[in-house]
């Protein structure tokens, strides 16, 4: 019996949804915004907070800001629900600013995908709280042996 996973397109299935999360983790956690944009279709629609993306170039220019505003990004996301060709994640990430002082922010995302698999659509809704340094959890990507951990709460 093969247990390789089935390529991550439509429709999916409770092994190919955390497949797909954790690949979007795994991308993030590069802070590569080629590499992120990538996931996208070329002419897919982001509402990330208050602003609004729409296509590769536009996710490359946002992904750019962010990472420079946002230092030492880690990121962890956790399934949260699926249908055919819909994900549901929840997620949170730890970052410092330029002054020094640590976040954690908090957020839920809505995916939607093309036949291809490609992202064709991303509402991400995200909550920033001050942590101290000594308050960290998420310190880099996960290793293998944490993918499916649980994600706290708080």
């Amino acid at each position: 019996m093969s247990t390789a996973i089935p390529p991550l397109a439509p429709p999916f299935d409770e092994l190919t949804a955390r497949a797909k999360v954790q690949a979007a983790e795994d991308a993030w956690n590069s802070r590569d915004p080629q590499r992120v944009a990538a996931a996208y279709t070329p002419d897919c629609r982001w509402r990330n907070r208050s602003e609004f993306v729409t296509g590769r170039e536009e996710i490359v220019a946002f992904l750019t800001r962010k990472w420079q505003r946002e230092q030492d990004y880690a990121l962890r996301k956790s399934l949260w629900s699926f249908t055919a060709d819909r994900i549901a994640v929840r997620f949170q990430y730890e970052w410092r600013d330029e002054s020094g002082q640590w976040w954690r922010s908090y957020g839920n995302e809505n995916w939607e995908f093309a036949p291809d698999g490609l992202m064709s659509s991303r509402e991400a809704s995200i909550n920033d709280v001050p942590i101290s340094g000594t308050d960290r959890r998420i310190t880099g990507p996960r290793a293998a042996d944490e993918h499916d951990l649980p994600i706290p709460l708080q």
